[in-house]
């Protein structure tokens, strides 16, 4: 026959078994609170290095006009520049667009070209 528990034993398994519990709960919160911080920490250095690497992006924007203007005062002019490939300075370069679709030879039929929609005023006759 099993022995019956005491009231003391019965309270100490259940004290144990509560603090088992209470111990998963406070490393829980502790996990939870470092994660906290370390998410706070990384956000505040994600912003410091966008920072410091816009800084780094108009400095070499600064220099690249000192370089552009330098170099029109060296008597190139823009238009030049521009045949050898470089752009104004301080402009992105456009991304480069695909090569529009051709249009289908039944719209380039249905509209006239400018042209002919404008002939001074004469009305043109075809075989009357």
């Amino acid at each position: 026959m099993a022995k019956e528990l005491s009231p003391q034993e019965a309270i100490e398994r259940a004290q144990r078994a509560l603090d088992d519990r209470l111990t998963s709960v406070r490393e829980l919160a502790e996990s939870r609170q470092k994660l906290a911080d370390v998410r706070e920490a990384s956000a505040a250095r994600i912003a410091e290095v966008e920072r410091e690497e816009r800084e780094k992006v108009a400095a070499a924007e600064r220099d690249d006009a000192r370089a552009y203007s330098a170099t029109i005062d060296a008597g190139w002019t823009p238009a030049e520049l521009r045949k050898i490939g470089f752009a104004e300075a301080g402009k992105k370069r456009a991304p480069r667009q695909r090569a529009a679709r051709k249009s289908s030879s039944s719209e380039a039929a249905a509209t006239p070209p400018a042209d002919a929609a404008d002939n001074g005023g004469e009305s043109q006759s075809y075989g009357d």
